[in-house]
Formats: C-alpha cells, sequence, structure tokens
C-alpha cells in the first residue's frame, strides 16, 4: 500500500503516514502484454480440422469472413462435418438441423487430393439436393 509522509503543515510535530487511493496499474500492463504475446503466438496453431492433402490449383482466396461450415473428404472415403465422422447418409439431416439453428453461410468442401471423384461428386449431389446452393471446394495455391 502506498502511503505518503504528512508533517501537518507547519514543518514542527509528528510525521504521520496517510494512505494513498492510487492504484500501481504497471503489474497489470505487463500481464497483459504478456498475454497479448501468448495469444499472437498461439492463434495461427488454433486452426482446426481434419488433416487432408489437398489439390494444387491457381485459384484466388476467398475474402475472409465468419467461420465456415466444413466438409472433409478423405482418401479413404469418410466424410467429416467439421471434425465430427458422418455417415453419408446422415449428412443432410445434420446439415439440415444445423441450418434450421440460423446457418446460412457458404459450405466448404475438402477432400484428399489422393480422394477419388467418385467419392466427392455424389457428397456435392446430395447436399445441392438438399437446397444448400452455396458450396465451395477448398485448395491449396500452386507454389510459384
Amino acid at each position: 500500500m502506498a502511503g505518503s509522509l504528512d508533517t501537518g503543515g507547519s514543518g514542527r510535530g509528528r510525521a504521520r503516514w496517510k494512505p494513498k487511493a492510487e492504484i500501481n496499474v504497471t503489474p497489470f500492463v505487463d500481464v497483459m502484454l504478456v498475454l497479448l504475446i501468448v495469444f499472437m503466438v498461439t492463434a495461427p496453431f488454433l486452426t482446426v480440422g481434419v488433416q487432408v492433402d489437398m489439390p494444387e490449383t491457381e485459384a484466388r482466396n476467398l475474402p475472409a469472413g465468419e467461420e465456415p461450415l466444413t466438409i472433409t473428404i478423405t482418401a479413404d472415403g469418410t466424410i467429416y462435418l467439421q471434425e465430427t465422422v458422418v455417415g453419408f447418409d446422415e449428412l443432410v439431416p445434420r446439415l439440415t438441423a444445423i441450418a434450421d439453428a440460423g446457418y446460412e453461410s457458404r459450405i466448404f468442401i475438402r477432400s484428399d487430393g489422393e480422394a477419388d471423384w467418385n467419392q466427392i461428386a455424389p457428397v456435392m449431389a446430395r447436399i445441392s439436393d438438399a437446397g444448400f446452393n452455396r458450396l465451395g471446394l477448398v485448395t491449396d495455391p500452386v507454389e510459384r
């Protein structure tokens, strides 16, 4: 606690300590700067998703917006809705439940570069037939 020496104004007599009503903000600033650095370092590692080797194309990136709904198809044909494994038959009911909760954004479809087009096309057709028309395919950019 901070205090000040008060001699009573005349310079004579006993000195008295009076508490000051001030807050030392230096420790708070130090803590906030450390937290800022920690979050800046860890933010790039927080991307979630199923690890797949996507094909490379020369397509431009879409503008960043809200978090998209992602469907991932692995090389062995496993279908993931975000990070949850779903069967081919349960994909549309789950998407419909999400849409009923107010989700109207674009749906991104990611697939492994080794995945057969015969695995990807039926998933896209089923999603499109269910009324979801804002589909996008995700690829990696070509390294130049």
